[in-house]
């Protein structure tokens, strides 16, 4: 991986056990490697923040993860309080159930609780996870996204049924690029995969395996 590509990689440990000994590895990897970003559970935002002091690495952390099923004031206090405890980015899971309804009003109210409390200093990205939308859900949603002020619409948590693919992200591009961008997320393996997400539009890439794919693997 270039080091161009590098700088887009948001280096990702959210597995339920991961430890401190977990974050302490990742934190110096995207230093070494010149990521984006480590992007780390809620728990762990504090302690990333002062291993990543006065360096470009910036800490990202999830909010209503995985499911996207807490309430709107729930994720808003989740974001303040990582916000608070030094989180440069947060990355929070849409009402997917709302998506499903076609609610898209309520989509884009909780989204805009959330930005309500992550000033423009800080970067909100939305995950709307495309592998339980239709496309026109995905174009909807995005949308809702947009009209509520978000920095990034993001593909997948990792963590249901698929990740992302670039048909995914060319379209939710096409819909709302360049104004919002696009984070593609889960299942990126290798260079190859990375490269192609970058080529649909992607211009942030969630990559457990960030080490292996900088590698050239």
């Amino acid at each position: 991986m270039s080091k161009e590509l590098c700088k887009l990689v948001d280096h990702t440990i959210l597995k339920p056990d991961a430890a401190r000994a977990d974050v302490k590895k990742i934190c110096k990897e995207a230093k070494a490697y010149g990521f984006a970003s480590v992007c780390i559970n809620p728990v762990h935002v504090a302690y990333a923040a002062e291993l990543l002091h006065e360096s470009p690495v910036n800490v990202c952390t999830v909010i209503g993860f995985p499911l996207g099923a807490n309430t709107s004031v729930i994720k808003a206090a989740e974001a303040k309080e990582a916000i608070a405890n030094g989180a440069d980015e947060v990355d929070m899971v849409i009402n997917i159930g709302a998506a499903k309804e076609h609610d898209y009003e309520t989509v884009k109210k909780d989204v805009e609780a959330v930005r309500a409390v992550v000033d423009p200093a800080h970067v909100l990205k939305v995950i709307i996870e495309t592998c339980l939308l239709t496309d026109e859900e995905k174009v909807a949603v995005c949308k809702a996204c947009q009209e509520a002020g978000a920095d990034f619409v993001k593909t997948s948590t990792g963590f249901s049924t698929g990740g992302a693919t670039p048909e995914d992200v060319a379209l939710m591009y096409k819909t709302v690029g360049p104004r919002v961008k696009v984070k593609a997320s889960g299942g990126i393996r290798c260079t190859k995969d990375a490269e192609a997400m970058v080529a649909a539009g992607a211009s942030r890439l969630g990559c457990s395996a960030g080490v292996k794919i900088a590698g050239g693997e």
